[in-house]
């Protein structure tokens, strides 16, 4: 199951790469979602659970988990998904709910990853997927891509850079869960297999 809250660009990865999985559902918190449009011209079920009909988080949280109840998922990842979720809900689905964030954490957590990257002056950004705890952005890191920043660099260009290798890592990881072959020790992530590679970088 995939959750969104806008275009939908890395559910559009995850669909398009063919995952020994059944994408049962999109699930987002606003009904103007772009991707919608997308998951149901390929055949994906779609619902909306719009944020603003809930004066709580905690409501919101109970009727969104109804509605990912109602498809029995295994792995629910978070494509843009733009809400901070409640303790109890991280719980309810601890060790299935994934995350990806646009940036190396634990560096950059929270918004404006690029446009902060640039004023830091880092030489190196990127993106991660991770678990997702009720500490948002923390959860153990399962892998991470990397891209060099440019001397010449916007806000903008880097932003661009760093989503292509979402749409590749993005994928990746959540064929490693299907395959369950992550293990969580001590919160710390490894990959079991022969290639167990777990950081990526880009050729530029």
């Amino acid at each position: 199951m995939i959750l969104i809250s806008g275009r939908g660009s890395n559910m559009e990865a995850i669909v398009r790469a063919g995952l020994p999985a059944n994408i049962c559902a999109v699930i987002s918190n606003r009904a103007d979602a772009a991707g919608l449009a997308f998951a149901l011209q390929g055949g994906v079920p779609t619902t909306v659970v719009d944020e603003r009909r809930f004066s709580s988080r905690e409501a919101f949280d109970s009727a969104l988990a109804d509605a990912i109840d109602e498809h029995s998922p295994d792995i629910v990842a978070l494509a843009g998904f733009m809400r901070i979720l409640g303790t109890s809900f991280v719980g309810r689905y601890s060790g299935g709910l994934v995350n990806i964030h646009p940036s190396l954490l634990p560096a950059f957590s929270g918004l404006h990853t690029h446009r902060r990257a640039l004023m830091e002056g880092v030489k190196v950004h990127g993106c991660t997927v991770h678990f997702v705890t009720p500490q948002v952005d923390h959860g153990p890191i399962i892998a991470q891509a990397a891209v060099p920043v440019r001397p010449d660099d916007t806000e903008k260009t880097l932003a661009a850079r760093v989503l292509v290798q979402e749409h590749l890592l993005y994928p990746l990881v959540l064929r490693w869960c299907v395959e369950e072959r992550l293990v969580v020790r001590n919160g710390l992530v490894r990959l079991q297999g022969t290639d167990n590679r777990q950081i990526f970088f880009a050729q530029e």
